[in-house]
């Protein structure tokens, strides 16, 4: 099914709110971090925020970018 310049326009001027979700592979490739690294962050209450959906990882991008961020000028990163 095509996109139409309108449903295009739409959806490359939506809020970051409602960016699709990433994966943990996805996220991880952001980071350049394996997906382990993740997996171990999540569970240490540490990394960048993410959620469980079903028996999915997902990752907002703007948390993720926000989160890297923040690492730099703390200088933990």
């Amino acid at each position: 099914m095509a996109t139409t310049t309108k449903e295009r326009t739409m959806t490359t001027d939506l809020p970051s709110r409602f960016e699709q979700l990433w994966t943990i592979e996805q996220a991880s490739e952001y980071l350049l971090m394996s997906k382990q690294t993740l997996y171990g962050w999540r569970c240490r209450g540490y990394g960048p925020p993410s959620y469980r959906l079903g028996n999915q990882l997902r990752y907002r991008p703007d948390e993720v970018r926000a989160w890297v961020d923040q690492q730099a000028l703390s200088g933990t990163g």
